[in-house]
């Protein structure tokens, strides 16, 4: 059952929907004489249909009463996403509904924002949850009483999965329907809507390019400065810190309190930053690119790639270069 409301993201409603029905086709082809494998709902407080952000009409049925699933068990609620999500928390009828059905289904799941209407209902509590890399923050903010981890496409804390943004939704899918039906299943439905069926690194590659926090003492400002204007020199502590005027000891504490993050993580986020813009524009090759921003190697640059991005260079580039 997936729960709609108005100003829904459509592709959080019919990605999945897709998946399932999908599925579906492919275990009635392979075994005609057993019952479906999936039976999929669009539901929402009013039952009527419902506009996307995007101006497209999803129709929908009325919210079913949660006495009836003692006689039909409802296996799997899955909440979308969208710009609609804040007034969504306000409809107490929907959130009321999802605080009391949902610890009858054995799964429940959310897609992009609609991690904000399940954490409003208070069914997310002290559970590992993601959400769209650009509202992360908010809902960390908003629901202290979540572990939210901003880069996975999706995670699973128990019977709660809860998913990144719009198609993340669809891997999600993909994976429930795996673990429901198997590999072969699930793989087929990926080739057919032409996805991988594990798609490779975080959301972290898809999020916009990194704003750097800013220092109050202008020296350390300096540093970053001089950092973000050449990232390939010479940033060991020592060099940082005699440019600030410091120690390397007392440089390295003040930084670190200041800016965020100690100066080493800081100056490889700067040549990440600076290298994915090279792999995005030119034709370069990836060890010159790792030169130019300062790696010196290209397995350098491929270890931090993975750490910060989830993915290699030469990954990126093939999803993300425009360069011709």
């Amino acid at each position: 059952m997936i729960v709609a409301f108005p100003g829904i993201q459509a592709l959080d409603v019919v990605g999945p929907f897709e998946v399932f029905v999908g599925a579906r086709q492919v275990m009635e082809s392979e075994r005609p004489d057993e019952p479906p494998a999936y039976e999929v709902r669009v539901v929402s407080s009013t039952g009527e249909p419902v506009p996307s952000e995007s101006g497209l009409s999803i129709g929908t049925a009325p919210l079913p009463d949660v006495a009836s699933f003692e006689r039909t068990p409802l296996d799997t609620i899955l909440v979308a996403g969208g710009f609609g999500v804040q007034e969504a928390r306000a409809d107490e009828v929907l959130v009321d509904w999802l605080r009391r059905a949902a610890p009858t289904t054995r799964r429940l799941g959310t897609v992009c924002t609609g991690t904000f209407l399940a954490a409003q209902a208070g069914l997310l509590d002290g559970r590992c949850v993601t959400t769209h890399w650009a509202r992360a923050d908010q809902l960390a903010e908003e629901f202290p009483a979540l572990d939210v981890d901003p880069d996975p496409i999706f995670t699973r804390s128990g019977d709660v999965w809860t998913s990144a943004g719009v198609t993340a939704g669809i891997d999600m899918a993909l994976a429930m329907v795996e673990e429901d039906l198997g590999t072969d299943v699930a793989q087929t439905v990926a080739r057919w809507l032409v996805m991988f069926l594990r798609r490779p690194g975080g959301q972290t590659q898809f999020a916009a390019p990194v704003w750097m926090p800013r220092a109050e003492r202008s020296s350390v400002r300096a540093v970053q400065q001089a950092i973000e204007d050449d990232p390939a020199a010479d940033h060991r502590i020592a060099a940082l810190a005699s440019r600030a005027a410091m120690s390397p000891r007392h440089f390295s504490r003040v930084f670190t309190e200041e800016v965020g993050e100690a100066p080493g993580q800081y100056v490889e986020r700067v040549r990440v930053e600076a290298a994915r813009r090279q792999l995005e524009d030119t034709t370069d090759t990836v060890a010159v690119v790792a030169r130019r921003c300062g790696f010196g190697t290209a397995e350098t640059m491929r270890r931090s790639f993975l750490r910060r991005l989830g993915v290699a260079p030469d990954h990126y580039r093939r999803r993300f270069g425009s360069a011709a």
